[in-house]
């Protein structure tokens, strides 16, 4: 290999800065990126985004950033199956390896079409992401990536090869290997690296290392065949068995340590007729339909779950209107508040904790910060309730979507074993939202009501994100999977596990149109033939959905528009039977439904809810100031039927007891214009708690609080009304506690952003023209100044530089410090030097600039040829 083809990366992958001849082949990875035209850069930092926070300085720091191990192992953890395949094949193969070579490891001897068809694909990923670079006849994995990839005994290849020939005989004494030479029939070498140069020679030969091997005995080869696939290593005693002596004798296998063997790498290759990988996955698992439903029955499904949804998240903020659960001094839910919570809901504490999380991240509950903190709703609550049913359901589910929270991981343990409750700390998966929005996005590629296996999704995911997948079927990803399906059935997204059309314009998915492909980069050169393939298994985009709040909000008013025709239509009306109930056979709008929830109490719901009215129940309306009449009339308003006499019987009932006794402050006392009634509280046991002397023969006088009286003459059986100090009644209403306005919890990321267009174009403009000022060529000088250091010259020569460089038109290369104390270099054109600034046409800005001469470091000439 000459010096020029060699790799100039030093170790961990930094490259080296050096310039290549024109035509010759890139000998860095900064050279390579120096290549790249303006989309192919941008592909690379929208593909990684960490490289670009913050912005380099030029293409050399780029491709140093680009080379460093945190940001390598998150590019590699973002490969689908096949890519990182491609990546490991690298790693085991020459460097630099022949496009021809890579393709062997993958397709084998064999030459399997869909592998040939789809690597293309797969090394434009790489070189596009820049953990490959060089032209095809020399491609390069950065040296980052070899090292995470390639095996060593302390980390194992995934491909489960160990290490050639070369690098397994390393140490070993020349005579040994002039031995292993003779026993393999080979000609004895004058030195020790050519004698491995012949023993790798008959390995990687598929005619000779045949003949070996028909020699060898079968004990022998049983021993092989147990390495070939991994782990290639084996523990062998002082004595080894005749057929482990056997290819220990002539190199097949090869000891690395005292009492261990080890596979050499070409001997495993030619038993894996050629293949890096035992199963190699070029195309993604299929995602088919396991059952395909009408579009209407879905839509409708998914309708009436959604209607649930919300039906089931006001009855958690109305258990809740006066004040809920308090806060734990760690934050979040008590596990007894969680159950209490789902009694009330009549769900399962999973489910409920689902339904608290989803209101907290969509603002409308939280905790109301005060003394002895609670949860409540907040003033987004009522702003939420005034909306249609449809605009509430997308308020929902757009906050379900990009939350990060995750209901599902409620009752686990944390990294120090602490239960992790509903509300609190520690709930955030940073991939929640991508792996939702995939599993959408697959289920939208499906046909129209078409519902897909849990297990196909799942394994779809593991190809798409290998190195996370790899791991075991309940990791993380998997279990967001399974969560996603569960909950996009409880809010109505889907319907009988299909996506619904409202679901489907939620995700920006025209009706009825497949997920779209991403697009092709530059250089894709993937064949006809695979491309069908990709266009029935789309690849996923390597990000969720970005989309600008007015495209979201675009989609969220799509979506509502086609699930209001679904919801069923608020009703302005019960009906009243005898038994002192009521019927809604739907739902109600909502003055009817705030009144009937204080009338009467709810008896069972579903399809349609009954109301049961009772003596407390009608005192509770009578105590919020209604009366008697009021609530005759607006029963016969709002009832289909007439009012059973049982009810109006009963209201009169409860109203013309209702007042007759009044409680006011002394502590507290009664009055009551019936004297008899007074007597029978006095002669009644039960009030012998309340301590009652009579201090007239209307009133009596009690040593205990009004609140307190009062309660113990209604547990009598009597109806009492509080009153005022000037003797009216007082009309008590349900206190709704809200928080001080709050905003939805943010969403952590999952790593930095996905830069818009704006920031790349103007990232990419930054880093060239840093790159234009360090790499452009300078005149000679008596002091040569160093690569990548500022220039340094005196003002007075700064100054006459300058003035020069007007009359002459020519151009500098100038080091500047900002205002912020940041240098920089920078190559210009000066137009006019006067009042201690410096006007010129700056080249690494593309603009005409004003630089004060003070700030600026020093000047040099730039080369004739380059000026």
């Amino acid at each position: 290999m000459s010096v020029q083809e060699q790799s100039s990366e030093e170790p961990g992958g930094a490259p080296v800065e050096e310039s290549a001849p024109a035509g010759a082949h890139p000998r860095s990875l900064a050279e390579d990126l120096r290549a790249r035209d303006d989309s192919s850069l941008s592909a690379l930092l929208r593909a990684r985004p960490d490289l670009i926070t913050p912005v380099p300085t030029d293409l050399t720091q780029l491709a140093t950033r680009a080379g460093t191990r945190a940001s390598v192992i998150r590019a590699l953890e973002r490969l689908d199956r096949f890519t990182l395949q491609t990546a490991e094949a690298l790693a085991v193969a020459p460097d630099p390896a022949p496009y021809g070579t890579l393709q062997d490891l993958l397709a084998g001897d064999a030459d399997d079409p869909v592998v040939v068809e789809a690597l293309p694909h797969a090394v434009r990923d790489l070189r596009e992401q820049a953990l490959v670079w060089g032209s095809d006849d020399r491609l390069r994995l950065v040296r980052t990536a070899r090292e995470l990839l390639a095996p060593s005994p302390q980390h194992p290849s995934p491909t489960g090869l160990g290490p050639t020939v070369a690098e397994a005989t390393t140490g070993m004494s020349p005579g040994r290997i002039q031995e292993l030479l003779t026993a393999a029939g080979l000609a004895t070498t004058h030195d020790a690296v050519s004698a491995v140069e012949s023993l790798t020679g008959l390995f990687t030969d598929r005619a000779r290392m045949s003949a070996l091997l028909d020699s060898a005995p079968p004990e022998s080869l049983e021993v092989l065949s147990r390495l070939v696939w991994g782990p290639p290593y084996g523990q062998v005693t002082a004595d080894p068995a005749a057929r482990l002596r056997w290819l220990l004798d002539r190199g097949l296998l090869l000891p690395t340590a005292p009492g261990t063997v080890v596979l050499p790498r070409e001997v495993a290759l030619h038993l894996r007729a050629g293949r890096a990988h035992q199963r190699t996955e070029p195309l993604p698992p299929p995602v088919e339909p396991v059952s395909v439903h009408r579009p209407q029955v879905v839509d409708s499904t998914a309708a009436g779950q959604a209607y649930t949804a919300l039906a089931t998240v006001e009855e958690l903020l109305k258990d809740w209107d006066e004040g809920g659960p308090s806060v734990l001094r760690a934050g979040g839910l008590s596990v007894r508040d969680l159950k209490r919570t789902a009694v009330a809901l009549d769900l399962p504490e999973p489910a409920a904790a689902f339904w608290v999380e989803l209101a907290y991240a969509a603002g409308l509950l939280a905790s109301d910060g005060a003394a002895e903190e609670r949860y409540a709703a907040t003033p987004a609550h009522d702003e939420w309730l005034d909306l249609p049913a449809a605009e509430r359901w997308t308020w929902l589910a757009t906050a379900w979507l990009s939350a990060t929270r995750t209901a599902g991981v409620v009752g686990g343990r944390d990294a120090k074993e602490r239960t992790l409750s509903a509300l609190g700390p520690g709930l955030d998966r940073s991939a929640a939202p991508e792996v939702r929005h995939r599993v959408l996005s697959l289920l939208a590629a499906l046909p129209e009501g078409g519902s897909a296996s849990p297990d196909a999704l799942v394994a779809r995911l593991h190809w798409e994100r290998a190195l996370r997948g790899a791991a075991a079927s309940d990791d993380l990803r998997s279990r967001l999977a399974r969560w996603t399906l569960t909950e996009a059935e409880s809010l109505g997204i889907t319907g009988r596990g299909a996506l619904s059309a409202h679901g489907r314009a939620l995700l920006g998915a025209p009706p009825g149109a497949p997920a779209p492909e991403p697009a092709a980069g530059p250089g894709d050169k993937l064949p006809v033939h695979h491309r069908r393939h990709q266009h029935r298994h789309p690849r996923p985009a390597p990000a969720p959905e970005h989309r600008s709040p007015a495209e979201l909000a675009a989609a969220a008013a799509r979506a509502a528009s086609l699930l209001a025709p679904l919801l069923p239509e608020p009703l302005d009306h019960v009906l009243l039977q005898a038994d002192l109930t009521a019927v809604a056979p739907g739902p109600l709008q909502r003055p009817l439904a705030d009144v009937l929830d204080v009338l009467a109490d709810v008896e069972s719901k579903g399809g349609a809810t009954v109301y049961r009215f009772t003596p407390g129940s009608v005192r509770r309306a009578l105590d919020a100031g209604r009366s008697a009449s009021d609530l005759q009339a607006f029963l016969t308003a709002h009832s289909r039927t007439p009012v059973p006499q049982p009810l109006a019987y009963l209201i009169d009932d409860v109203a013309r007891r209702h007042g007759h006794l009044r409680i006011g402050a002394a502590s507290a006392y009664v009055r009551c214009d019936d004297d008899a009634v007074l007597n029978e509280i006095v002669a009644d046991k039960r009030a012998q708690g309340l301590r009652l002397r009579r201090l007239a023969p209307t009133v009596l006088a009690a040593q205990a609080d009004p609140a307190t009286l009062l309660e113990g003459l209604r547990a009598m059986g009597f109806a009492p009304a509080a009153e005022s100090a000037e003797g009216d009644v007082l009309i008590t209403r349900a206190h709704a506690h809200r928080t001080p306005p709050r905003t939805p919890p943010e969403p952590v990321p999952d790593g930095p952003p996905t830069p818009d267009n704006t920031l790349l174009s103007a990232a990419i403009r930054a880093v060239r023209a840093g790159d234009l000022a360090s790499t452009t060529p300078r005149k000679a000088s008596a002091a040569p100044e160093r690569n990548g250091v500022l220039p340094r010259t005196t003002s007075a020569e700064t100054l006459a530089t300058m003035q020069a460089a007007v009359l002459t038109g020519g151009t500098l290369w100038i080091g500047y410090v900002n205002a912020e104390g940041s240098a920089s270099q920078r190559v210009i054109a000066p137009v006019r030097v006067e009042g201690g600034f410096v006007t010129a046409y700056d080249h690494t800005a593309d603009e005409v600039r004003t630089y004060p001469l003070h700030r600026v470091t020093g000047v040099a000439e730039l080369a004739d040829d380059q000026a």
